[in-house]
């Protein structure tokens, strides 16, 4: 017996609703994903820098 692709980690859930989970997920792979406009990829980042991701040590001879 060969494994199942879904698996009902906790509870337990009748054919019916596993075969519903299945639909809504095939439709939902099948769809395709829209593509990002060209201009909406730089409106979303900060136009400032976060200290936070900052390295914590720069030399001395370096400059920003």
């Amino acid at each position: 017996m060969s494994t199942p692709d879904i698996r009902v980690e906790k509870g337990h859930a009748d054919p019916e609703e596993v075969a519903a989970i299945t639909a809504i997920l095939v439709a939902r792979a099948a769809t395709a994903p829209e593509a990002p406009a060209a201009h909406a990829t730089h409106q979303n980042r900060a136009g400032w820098r976060r200290l936070e991701r900052e390295p914590g040590f720069r030399a001395p001879h370096s400059w920003r």
